[in-house]
């Protein structure tokens, strides 16, 4: 009796419940359509900052969900170099880094190449670029040589989830998922484009060709496919983010998918639920960009040196009250490398201005940033210096910690869905 998908004698061919899944759809192609227009609305600069953005948290998250954190500064780093965006001083990427941020950006790169065994080959090796896994040498740049299992529990213990197609079968499996993603492009007009993203990272972490890094590339794919539905080369939601916080329930029901017998609809409807969460969300990212620019602009007639800049943008990217333990003159001087005056200096200049506004005494002190900044743009007369005071006339005496130490920073069917099932081409 067949226990995984792929011992269906049916595999590869799937079936759902395409009315069940109609609800859901129209929300996220009406969510699409806003975000286009939102997004297109802001102007090149503000484009290429909400990508910054959307693919540094997406790519932070693509790998939290299989364990790995990375820093997110280095991430920004690597993003910002290959938008042609200025780093700010951020810490150079690793090589791991720069692979994933290379995948995820020629996979949404708009640019229509054909998706080939040897581009996802590329993708794998750029992930592991030092053909280890933690501290595993692992085949890279190719299909997988063993037999592959999902596992949890201890060892000696292990629980087996589930159990890849044999290895001696990935490239037939391979060559049936691409030949049927070439077919379902949408210029083709056949699949649904969001379906297609949702089918495609499910097929393909089911044939799990490779030895690791399979969830990343399956999450990749639905990112391409949602690209190409989308004609936009800049994403401005992250996907990875929303699966992220459902990390559990993720993985369980691709587990009971795995396990059964080709029927998506329970799949399709969580990756719908997160798509349509991720797309919601996807306003917070820009507002968030579009509150950084109404705050530079609105203080770019003040004099600023290179610290106190690094500082607040440290405060607008991290957001409202997501300044961990607030901004303090110790985590300034960690920032700046300046001398415990500079950081009085810096710190007196930026209270006067009206940028920071203090909280506490002495050692408990903390800044504040003047988040109305970032609400709308002030007329430069709301700007003077009040009758009587000339500019930069008050003095603003501030406490220091004691000896402080630098911290390190359309929808039709189709032909492959017939009686609200899914043939692939096999």
């Amino acid at each position: 009796m067949p226990q995984y998908v792929w011992q269906q004698p049916t595999w590869p061919t799937f079936t759902m419940d395409y009315e069940q899944l109609t609800p859901q759809l129209g929300r996220c192609r009406h969510l699409q359509g806003q975000l286009y227009q939102q997004v297109k609305s802001l102007g090149l600069d503000l484009e290429l900052k909400t990508q910054l953005e959307s693919l540094t948290k997406e790519a932070v998250k693509t790998a939290e969900i299989e364990g790995e954190l990375l820093n997110p500064d280095s991430v920004r780093s690597s993003v910002a170099t290959r938008l042609g965006l200025p780093t700010g001083g951020l810490p150079a990427a690793s090589r791991s880094v720069d692979g994933l941020v290379d995948v995820l950006l020629d996979a949404t790169s708009g640019d229509n190449k054909p998706l080939t065994a040897e581009r996802l080959k590329a993708w794998q090796a750029a992930l592991f670029p030092t053909g280890y896994s933690g501290l595993f040498k692992i085949i890279t740049g190719d299909w997988r040589t063993e037999p592959m299992q999902v596992v949890s529990g201890r060892i000696g213990r292990e629980k087996v989830h589930y159990e890849a197609p044999p290895a001696d079968r990935v490239n037939d499996e391979m060559e049936a998922f691409l030949t049927w993603w070439e077919g379902s492009h949408p210029e083709q007009g056949n699949v649904d484009p969001i379906l297609r993203a949702g089918i495609a990272h499910y097929w393909f972490v089911a044939i799990h060709p490779f030895e690791d890094g399979n969830g990343r590339i399956g999450r990749a794919l639905a990112d391409m496919a949602l690209a190409q539905g989308e004609g936009a080369t800049k994403r401005c939601y992250s996907l990875s983010s929303t699966i992220m916080e459902s990390r559990d329930s993720y993985y369980k029901v691709l587990s009971r998918t795995s396990n059964g017998e080709g029927d998506l609809t329970e799949w399709l409807t969580w990756f719908l639920r997160c798509l349509e969460q991720a797309m919601r969300q996807s306003q917070t990212t820009i507002n968030k960009v579009m509150g950084i620019s109404r705050f530079w602009q609105n203080v770019s007639h003040l004099d600023m040196n290179t610290r106190q800049r690094k500082a607040l943008s440290k405060l607008l990217e991290a957001g409202e009250d997501g300044f961990e333990g607030g901004l303090t003159a110790k985590k300034y001087r960690g920032m700046s490398k300046g001398s415990r005056a500079t950081v009085t200096r810096d710190l007196a200049d930026l209270v006067e201005k009206g940028l920071l506004s203090m909280e506490g005494e002495r050692r408990t002190t903390k800044y504040k940033l003047n988040w109305d900044y970032t609400k709308e743009i002030f007329q430069r007369e709301e700007f003077a210096p009040e009758d009587g005071q000339e500019d930069g006339a008050k003095k603003t005496e501030l406490p220091l910690e004691e000896n402080p130490t630098p911290q390190s920073p359309q929808s039709p069917q189709s032909p492959f869905f017939k009686g609200g099932g899914f043939n692939s081409p096999l």
